[in-house]
């Protein structure tokens, strides 16, 4: 997300992100947030959103969102919000009598106070001071200047699941570029890349451009951005390790601080995603083989009908072989699929072309789809492939009598409910048809997958002009 787009947003959007980012100032405050947001009347304020740090023990016990708090004079939320500086209070005499600080920071966009910030600090579990403790306070309080000045939430972040926070590592940046502080856990970070001098006093810029020594050339754009210390997330790979950056400047009142990197091991997470990627072009594989048997058993039925004098004998095979040509058309479909979802237009459409070929050497059929049937989960898409198979194929062979005519398939989806409706244009149902009367093998098989699957199945006389209509429905 780039600055301007930061500038672009609604206020709730804005303050989405804001709490999409405020794990930092949490993590880096050792503290406990709400967020206050006042209401259209103005005069109470309700908390919309909370976070414990992870970095020390929480300072709030209950869960304090959408609670509401009246206003009064004193308290430090209101008087944050109407004089837009920061309101402190200590407060020793909490229900469980533990001493906590409590800071109420108003959160500026612009020109306006749009909400307040209420940091609470367990006193009780504040850790002994170290270069660890030092560093991340003092980046709260850059960060805290920064709410001040309208000046967070920080461009990006990006992806949240590979995200780092301030547990998985920090480097702090001076404004010349110089490393002046290192996380424990940013230095394993470091080491497992290969790093292994301390990294305290050198330029972060020629730090990551040796990182990708021997790797990749570090691209012109980039190596622009860590130099003129701009928001910018980046990973570098190694044969064995990679690393994620999230680059955050810091700056108040127009004079840069310096930056405050997030930095996080992703070894075992790229090696994951491998593997899965593996797994994922497995299964397409598998997917592909079973293919290639079935259009194999296919070709084989064609060859064995050939060879066939009785025309019953003939027709049976060529059933058989529709069927196991219609199951391929999924395979092949999962087959090129990156998901367990199949996108069933093409399948449809490759079964009506099919259906059309088959009857040419009797008539033209006119077959189409009409609407989509936009995404079937794979584990269904077998069985609906089989129905619309041998619906089509009853069309065609009982409606339209092998001849000439139009065939229409109507999918309407409506969430998890599907409805399709396979007409055509024939002589229609005799009046004495009554379904589950007849001993047709493709009336058998629509019959079981329907109940395999919780559907139901109608077969009637189209009421707007001649012909017969086929219903199924269906909940995925």
């Amino acid at each position: 997300m780039a600055n301007g787009d930061i500038h672009a947003l609604s206020d709730t959007e804005w303050l989405d992100a804001f709490v999409g980012q405020w794990h930092l100032l949490s993590d880096l405050s050792f503290s406990d947030l709400l967020l206050w947001l006042p209401d259209e009347e103005f005069d109470s304020f309700t908390c919309v959103a909370q976070i414990r740090p992870v970095t020390g023990p929480t300072a709030l016990e209950d869960d304090v969102t959408g609670e509401v708090l009246e206003f009064e004079p004193d308290n430090p939320v209101l008087v944050a919000y109407l004089t837009r500086e920061m309101s402190e209070t200590s407060d020793n005499e909490l229900s469980a009598g533990i001493p906590v600080d409590v800071l109420a920071v108003p959160v500026i966009r612009g020109d306006r106070c749009i909400a307040v910030m209420e940091r609470h600090t367990n006193q009780m579990g504040v850790r002994a001071v170290g270069a660890l403790e030092e560093n991340y306070l003092e980046a709260a309080e850059v960060l805290t200047k920064m709410v001040l000045e309208g000046n967070f939430p920080l461009a990006p972040p990006s992806d949240k699941a590979l995200e780092p926070k301030a547990g998985d590592g920090v480097v702090r940046v001076q404004p010349n570029g110089s490393i002046t502080y290192s996380s424990p856990n940013a230095v394993t970070a470091f080491r497992r890349m290969g790093v292994e001098h301390d990294i305290e006093g050198e330029n972060f810029s020629d730090l990551v451009a040796s990182m990708w020594e021997g790797v990749e050339s570090v691209g012109q754009t980039l190596m622009a951005d860590l130099q003129a210390q701009r928001s910018v997330v980046f990973d570098i790979e190694r044969p064995r390790a990679s690393m994620r950056f999230v680059l955050l400047p810091l700056v108040v009142k127009g004079e840069t601080e310096g930056m405050l990197v997030l930095c996080r091991d992703t070894t075992d997470l790229r090696r994951r995603d491998r593997m899965l990627v593996t797994k994922d072009a497995t299964i397409r594989e598998i997917h592909h083989r079973v293919k290639n048997n079935l259009q194999t058993v296919a070709a084989l039925l064609r060859m064995q009908s050939r060879r066939l004098t009785s025309p019953e004998g003939k027709e049976a095979l060529r059933d058989a072989n529709r069927r196991v040509s219609s199951i391929a058309l999924v395979h092949d479909t999962l087959s090129h699929s990156f998901d367990d979802d199949v996108a069933f237009d093409q399948i449809c459409d490759r079964i009506l072309r099919m259906a059309g070929d088959l009857a040419a050497a009797s008539g033209t059929v006119d077959a189409r789809r009409v609407a989509s049937f936009g995404v079937v989960p794979s584990e269904a898409a077998t069985s609906l492939a089989m129905i619309i198979t041998e619906l089509v194929q009853n069309a065609v062979e009982h409606g339209l009598g092998s001849g000439s005519g139009k065939v229409e398939v109507r999918p309407q989806r409506v969430g998890p409910n599907l409805t399709v409706d396979v007409l055509d244009d024939g002589a229609g149902l005799p009046e004495d048809f009554e379904l589950g009367q007849q001993t047709s093998l493709g009336l058998a098989i629509i019959s079981t997958l329907m109940k395999d699957h919780g559907g139901t199945l109608e077969l009637r006389n189209r009421e707007d002009g001649p012909g017969a209509m086929a219903r199924i429905k269906l909940t995925f």
